[in-house]
């Protein structure tokens, strides 16, 4: 991962119409290359909204976005901020459109012009990058959510985007659909440098990025790793949040007396914060 912004807002604000209050004011944030970025906030904080102008989807009222460079507002850019930028939703079914998942993930590259002799090799590279090669002559339908979901994200990864940005990506899909998925998107971050922005609601989703941004009434509440973010408990209370549930579980140990650590995030930290705390309690 380089330090060069990958993603650049600045100053933005955007509102739905003049004449109401709007969405986003003055939040400005970059994100290098390579980045694993999770977005949190209450119903109403602006993180879809954001998401929706990092795409291009929306255009700033206020302020800008750049996305490798390239402003959102200037129209002679935007199928190039899409491509570089791709967006999967929150419901699968909204970004499935044959009936065989081999051609769905071919739909977006006849869109963008890509050559008939090479998409053969996109797809079966995407499809294999998300797990989902062997389901390739599958009808979208008979898949679960989570597969959908990954089918959904092999199509934007066959056309070879820079960054991938997920609005609630998990929100509709069970525990292991979300495992599934959030395997994915890591792995791909992790082993294809791709940029992530992750907007979710599950905190422990949040604890697994590099860094997490929460929004607040439109504006950047707070900006950090994870450990500092989760670590002010109280300040995300006061935000409508809660945190990761071994966090919380290291918080009623220090109300109980017990001398834990205010940063704890996963399962296998916690245990060893339990080994360091009572060494002799795990040979009982």
């Amino acid at each position: 991962m380089t330090d060069a912004p990958h993603l650049t807002v600045s100053d933005l604000e955007y509102r739905y119409d003049p004449e109401s209050p709007p969405a986003l004011t003055g939040v400005s944030f970059d994100v290098p290359r390579g980045q694993f970025l999770a977005v949190l906030g209450h119903n109403g904080s602006g993180k879809s909204t954001l998401a929706k102008l990092l795409n291009g989807l929306y255009l700033p009222t206020g302020g800008s976005v750049t996305v490798s460079g390239m402003d959102t507002r200037e129209d002679r850019y935007t199928w190039d901020i899409r491509r570089t930028a791709g967006m999967v939703f929150q419901n699968p079914d909204n970004q499935l459109v044959a009936t065989q998942v081999y051609d769905d993930v071919a739909f977006g590259l006849e869109n963008i012009g890509v050559p008939t002799d090479e998409m053969p090799a996109r797809i079966d590279e995407a499809l294999r990058l998300t797990g989902m090669y062997d389901f390739r002559d599958r009808a979208p339908h008979l898949l679960s959510g989570g597969q959908k979901q990954r089918v959904a994200i092999a199509g934007i990864l066959a056309m070879r985007p820079e960054a991938l940005i997920l609005d609630e990506a998990t929100a509709m899909l069970d525990p292991q659909g979300r495992k599934e998925v959030l395997d994915t998107v890591r792995a791909l971050n992790r082993d294809a440098g791709i940029t992530v922005v992750w907007i979710t609601h599950f905190m422990e989703e949040a604890a697994l990025a590099g860094r997490v941004l929460v929004m607040d009434h439109g504006r950047v509440a707070m900006d950090g790793t994870p450990k500092a973010v989760f670590s002010q408990v109280d300040a995300l209370r006061a935000l409508r949040l809660d945190v990761p549930p071994m966090t919380r579980l290291a918080r009623l140990l220090q109300e109980r007396g017990v001398p834990a650590r205010a940063d704890i995030l996963t399962v296998d930290e916690m245990v060893e914060e339990v080994k360091r705390l009572c060494p002799s309690c795990l040979n009982r």
